[in-house]
């Protein structure tokens, strides 16, 4: 195993099997190159495996001397990865490789997300893998494609071979905290369509820039602002003031990750870029107050053009209303968990195309009756606005199990080895574990993962200490079963 940045970290197999995977290109939607590494592994290992036709793969591995005859274990996580990067980043994420690097406490990539959702459970599941020293049961290793954009390898993949129905998913990013039940969701698009004509005068360029975005599941309830929803507040009130045409709007490009920019550009009449820039710093100024967003900037700026291709008025009224009104955020909190966000949405993309506006949310919910209210609620947005209203990705939610020997073994192991207590909780992001439970009838779950903060941005970083920490953690939990 040949690794450069990150050697010497300990566990160093794990690492190392990590820097292999952040050298592969792994978005979601491309992960063919992921996929055949992992087969790969498997033929050097002489391991028995199945890659389907989504690139899913799952490896099998009897167990070590003296636990061949225990009951199998699946361990779960998934291949793609989230990319995003900063502006001024030269790697091209669908084939280039990570630029990845440590500061001896974190390990994380150069101007891109790291990967290490869900990258460290294909390094934890190929270093225990190859080494046959580990007291292990007999192991099924499910690797999923696509669970970053609406989970569509655990929705497709086929499990009826599996034997094992104790499943320890590592796809969490807090140490400490098991996770027993999470959130169900669905991917809700609303398309308008739009019409476009010449239209002559100054051209103004808008910019949301400088928010923190992050996770639409696990940072929702963070006072975080969302860049789409306040251009749709930016133009609203510069529509107040002048005329205006849209020729171009982006916001966002996952629906998942709470959009930190969008940008608009339009034909004004009869103003001058001063006065927009006066609106743009009293917004500035209401949004830094009102959300937990200290770097958020405003502004327009002159455009070399006059005139353009553009929405007129009217159409650009309703896209700037329909931004407007479309839910974001919290809806409803949960009222058997203290704390727990129930149900929300996350206005994740806004596109402007030549003949449509495009906007697509993230919706989660872990009482499946208000799921369906909310999207419905989107399809009647839709159809009010005279557009059309499409759903990918639905999943339902892994409910909570009263009884779990999983759970049981993992809280005692915990104790013992660090002499405190993990938190069991419930999330509001989503996991496979739900998809994955429905498909294996009895399935008991438990979630686990190492310290990763800011996943999604290009600010993730993945504790070095609290990986080791957890892999040895999940050693002990594996030797019990």
């Amino acid at each position: 195993m040949d690794t450069i940045k990150l050697a010497g970290l300990e566990p160093a197999a794990v690492f190392g099997y990590f820097e292999q995977i952040c050298a592969i290109p792994h978005g979601s939607g491309n992960t063919k190159a992921i996929s055949d590494y992992l087969v790969r592994f498997a033929k050097e290992h002489g391991l028995r495996y199945r890659q389907d036709a989504l690139n899913n793969v799952i490896l099998y591995q009897e167990g070590t001397c003296g636990m061949e005859d225990h009951a199998p274990v699946i361990l779960q996580g998934h291949m793609d990865m989230v990319c995003e990067k900063d502006a001024d980043c030269p790697i091209d994420m669908q084939t280039e490789g990570l630029d990845v690097t440590h500061d001896g406490e974190y390990v994380f990539a150069k101007g891109t997300t790291l990967g290490g959702d869900d990258g460290i459970a294909l390094a934890f599941a190929l270093a225990l893998l190859a080494d046959r020293s580990i007291a292990h049961p007999p192991l099924e290793v499910v690797i999923t494609v696509d669970e970053e954009t609406g989970m569509e390898g655990a929705t497709g993949i086929d499990l009826s071979d599996l034997k094992g129905r104790t499943l320890i998913n590592i796809d969490s990013e807090e140490e400490g905290i098991f996770t027993v039940s999470c959130a169900g969701g669905a991917r809700g698009t609303i398309t308008l369509p739009v019409t476009r004509r010449a239209v002559y005068g100054p051209c103004v360029r808008l910019t949301v820039e400088g928010l923190q975005g992050g996770h639409s599941g696990v940072e929702i309830h963070k006072n975080r602002a969302n860049a789409n929803k306040v251009m749709g507040e930016f133009l609203s009130r510069i529509q107040q003031l002048m005329p205006l045409c849209l020729t171009k709007l982006s916001g966002g490009s996952k629906d998942n990750a709470i959009p930190r920019s969008c940008t608009v550009t339009l034909v004004v009449m009869g103003s001058h870029i001063d006065r927009i820039n006066g609106v743009a710093e009293q917004l500035e100024k209401e949004i830094k107050e009102r959300y937990d967003e200290p770097e958020v900037r405003i502004y327009g700026d002159d455009v070399d053009a006059f005139g353009g291709n553009a929405l007129p008025t009217e159409l650009t009224a309703k896209v700037i209303a329909l931004l407007c009104a479309a839910p974001n955020g919290v809806q409803a909190w949960s009222k058997d968990i203290d704390g727990l966000v129930q149900t929300s949405l996350n206005l994740g993309i806004a596109q402007l195309e030549k003949e449509q506006l495009r906007l697509t949310f993230a919706v989660r919910s872990s009482v499946n009756q208000e799921k369906r209210e909310l999207l419905a609620q989107l399809a009647k947005l839709a159809e009010f606005n005279e557009g059309s209203y499409s759903e990918m990705g639905d999943y339902p939610a892994w409910e909570y199990r009263k009884e779990s020997d999983l759970r049981d073994t993992m809280v005692a192991v915990y104790r013992e080895m660090f002499q405190k207590e993990p938190q069991v909780v419930a999330i509001h992001a989503g996991l496979e574990c739900g998809i994955l439970s429905d498909k294996l009838p009895g399935l008991d779950c438990v979630s686990i993962g190492p310290e990763m903060h800011d996943i999604h941005t290009s600010r993730e970083k993945l504790g070095i200490a609290s990986t080791k920490r957890t892999w040895e953690f999940l050693l002990e939990v594996l030797k019990r079963l």
